[in-house]
């Protein structure tokens, strides 16, 4: 998931730079008054949702699966807690003491 987001990152910063100078080339309007800056955030995170998305498919396939197998390890583990805690309790259960 880190490898992921790094590139996900990756991908925005490389859009901000080219943003960053085509704004400033006048290629792109200028933001109003002091929200240049804003302005090219925004046109740079509206640009690199779409790349991402096709470009990291792959990589966010990857990330998913992976966080699909620690989950259900995880449920895998919390049953088997859970069964262990079940046979106590018959086991209690059965030799008459309180649970």
């Amino acid at each position: 998931m880190l490898r992921y987001t790094l590139m996900r990152l990756g991908v925005f910063v490389g859009c901000l730079a080219v943003v960053w100078g085509a704004v400033y080339s006048g290629l792109f309007p200028r933001g109003f008054g002091n929200s240049n800056g804003l302005w090219v955030l925004l046109l740079a995170l509206v640009l690199s949702a779409p790349i991402s998305w096709v470009v990291l498919r792959k990589e966010r396939d990857r990330a998913s699966v992976q966080i699909v197998t620690k989950v259900d390890r995880m449920k895998a583990n919390l049953d088997a807690n859970r069964s262990q805690e079940d046979g106590a309790d018959e086991t209690a259960r059965a030799q008459g003491q309180p649970s």
